[in-house]
């Protein structure tokens, strides 16, 4: 089956195309009966309010027929895009024969942990494993927690502040989100949090990275944080993306696997939203060259959005047995299958590049914007994982400024989504086939929206 077709046919348009208000009646009567069945916890219609009929590659069309250009790609997860009919037709002839295997071995499983180790990072090829449980992120970052724990004989576990790991308890107690997890305590036991190496809080990055690097230092031996020894492991994101698209300072991946190395701790990096070419290489690790111990994905490894996650980790860390780590959905065929695909699809159209090139655009769009807009304070981000930060001129977070441009955004056609535990960052991760005309377009859009609303509160002021 040739790989095909190339990444600029696969849109329904290289611009919005709305016939009406948003929502528009039919995306309105879903939404109502969406909301009198479902739990409270549906979050995203309250932002994004529309029924969403399909997808193809970087555009999305509601019910009501308006088309829309996708800057958030699920969440990070259609890095291949919607609906890519390379990966999707592959996926239908799996379901056909069988969708269900548990951990049975079929050719396209193989298949799938040989394509899954060609790309590995740093040393893992050839010299790892892989652990399929549950469907998403967070069922692999409980799966890395009892590896670590199981490998040391350790209790303790490491996080960092503002990083994300998922909904789960595990997952919850290494994310450093106290609003977010404060209803559901207690958590797991000693759990220690290190301040993530945030640029915007020092004077330098270089003072950032050896702020964050003496914690690390002191919790990895057992001085601080609240542990009575060293701990199992740390858990570390390459990049914070629901965090803020909070972008390390140069040479703290390289730093984190010396001391962690040095300490006998497990370095766990989190790339459920940065891997799959996110940051313009396989994985974010790939930038620093180093092999973590174990890595989480997820996200995007499914190809088209079908529900996947594994742990890959080295081989000599494979010492647990049958059954120490299980999950019903561990064999979603079909998952696996458009993994193999997506990765297939990424290296025909050399899409790493593109996310590279597109996502330097994206940014030098938004400093354009930056010069003019003062509540637009900084930009930053990697390959198709960009952050735009709003704060007033005395540095307080503005989260209604990223609501509103979020909200009239939509309006005119242009899907994007929000980060920052306070909310106060526009997050930018759109499909890495995302074309140079639907870059252009839904930036055009989306300078236009940022001047309109903070002329406005400048105004209002």
């Amino acid at each position: 089956m040739p790989i095909a077709p190339p990444p600029e046919e696969l849109h329904l348009s290289q611009r919005p195309n709305l016939s009406g208000p948003i929502p528009g009646p039919r995306s309105g009567d879903l939404l109502d009966k969406q909301a009198v069945t479902e739990a409270n916890t549906v979050a995203y219609p309250l932002s994004l309010p529309i029924a969403i009929d399909s997808a193809q590659g970087a555009t999305i069309e509601d019910v009501d027929g308006n088309v829309y250009l996708d800057f958030s790609a699920g969440i990070g997860v259609a890095n291949v895009g919607h609906s890519n009919p390379y990966v999707v037709e592959t996926a239908k002839e799996q379901l056909d024969a069988i969708a269900h295997t548990i951990d049975f071995p079929t050719e396209a499983r193989i298949e799938f942990l040989d394509a899954l180790n060609s790309i590995a990072p740093g040393t893992l090829p050839d010299n790892n494993r892989i652990a399929f449980g549950g469907p998403t992120g967070t069922n692999a970052i409980e799966a890395s927690i009892k590896l670590a724990k199981y490998n040391t004989g350790r209790s303790g576990i490491v996080g960092f502040d503002r990083g994300y790991h998922g909904g789960t308890m595990g997952a919850l107690s290494l994310s450093g989100w106290s609003s977010y997890k404060s209803d559901f305590t207690p958590l797991l036991p000693d759990v220690a949090h290190v301040p993530y190496p945030n640029p915007q809080n020092h004077e330098t990055p270089e003072e950032a990275l050896e702020a964050t690097l003496a914690e690390v230092r002191a919790v990895l031996s057992g001085r601080a944080g609240g542990l009575d020894e060293p701990p199992a492991g740390i858990w570390v994101e390459p990049i914070q993306g629901s965090g803020g698209v909070i972008v390390p300072p140069e040479g703290f991946l390289t730093e984190m696997a010396e001391i962690t190395a040095a300490h006998d701790v497990l370095m766990i990096v989190d790339e459920i939203q940065t891997g799959m070419g996110r940051t313009g290489e396989w994985f974010a690790s790939d930038h620093a060259g180093i092999t973590p111990d174990a890595m989480t994905v997820g996200k995007a490894i499914g190809g088209v959005g079908l529900p996947l996650s594994a742990t890959i980790y080295r081989e000599e860390l494979d010492t647990w047995g049958p059954s120490a780590h299980a999950g019903t959905f561990r064999g979603h065929v079909p998952a696996m299958v458009a993994g193999t695909r997506a990765i297939e699809y990424i290296d025909e159209y050399d899409l790493l590049d593109r996310a590279t090139r597109t996502g330097s655009y994206l940014q030098d769009r938004l400093r354009e914007l930056q010069q003019q807009c003062h509540s637009l304070v900084d930009v930053r981000g990697r390959g198709l994982l960009i952050g735009a930060e709003f704060c007033d001129s005395e540095g307080a977070p503005l989260p209604e400024v990223v609501g509103s441009i979020q909200t009239q955004c939509l309006q005119r056609g242009l899907v994007v989504w929000t980060a920052g535990i306070e909310g106060h960052v526009l997050r930018l991760l759109p499909p890495l086939v995302l074309t140079d005309e639907q870059a252009r377009v839904g930036m055009d859009i989306l300078q236009d929206v940022v001047e309109s609303v903070t002329e406005e509160r400048e105004y209002d002021g």
